[in-house]
């Protein structure tokens, strides 16, 4: 689990044996159950996640109903926004699969900063790629119908539609099941015609 992690770091910078080692001896891998709630609306939470392997997601209940708004998987991070806000979650964050994670929280962050500076400087490149990535995301959620959401899916992230049960998957293209097999059997005819 830990290699996956120092992996990912390398991408971005060289790690020191004393760093490895630091990471090695904390105690922040989980392997959690897939359906596991990590963190309900309401709670209060001071933990990131980062994915090692699965899948998790975050929803919000409304009107007794599920709407999921983000998956991440494999090498993506989540710090939910109530652990900066300090107030309680608006969103549910559960499990999709059987996944791995690295969790830390804010309390470790400093500790880790504090002791090797230069991850201060790692966290804000990777806040700042994902906060693009967000923003991107939405712009073309907000500016496409739901056939060019479920295309641009399929182009960027087709590992999901095998991944992600269906009424998730409509949930987070802002379509119902039903919508979504509809559209699935239109595109199939297209292919064909």
């Amino acid at each position: 689990m830990q290699q996956k992690l120092f992996d990912f770091i390398g991408r971005y910078m060289v790690l020191t044996e004393e760093e490895k080692s630091v990471i090695g001896g904390l105690d922040i891998f989980r392997t959690v159950k897939k359906g596991t709630i990590l963190l309900n609306a309401g709670e209060r939470s001071r933990d990131s996640y980062f994915v090692l392997e699965g899948c998790i997601r975050t929803f919000y209940v409304v009107d007794g109903e599920e709407h999921t708004t983000a998956f991440y998987t494999e090498m993506e991070a989540l710090t939910p926004v109530c652990v900066v806000s300090r107030t309680p979650s608006e969103y549910t964050i559960s499990c999709v699969e059987d996944t791995i994670l690295s969790i830390s929280d804010a309390d470790l962050e400093v500790d880790i900063n504090s002791r090797f500076p230069r991850f201060e400087t790692l966290c804000k490149v990777l806040s700042e790629e994902l906060l693009a990535k967000e923003r991107t995301d939405f712009d073309a959620f907000k500016t496409s119908s739901p056939e060019e959401r479920y295309l641009n899916l399929l182009r960027t992230r087709p590992d999901l539609v095998q991944r992600v049960p269906q009424h998730q998957l409509a949930s987070y293209l802002g379509i119902t099941p039903q919508s979504l097999s509809r559209l699935r059997a239109r595109l199939i005819e297209k292919e064909r015609s």
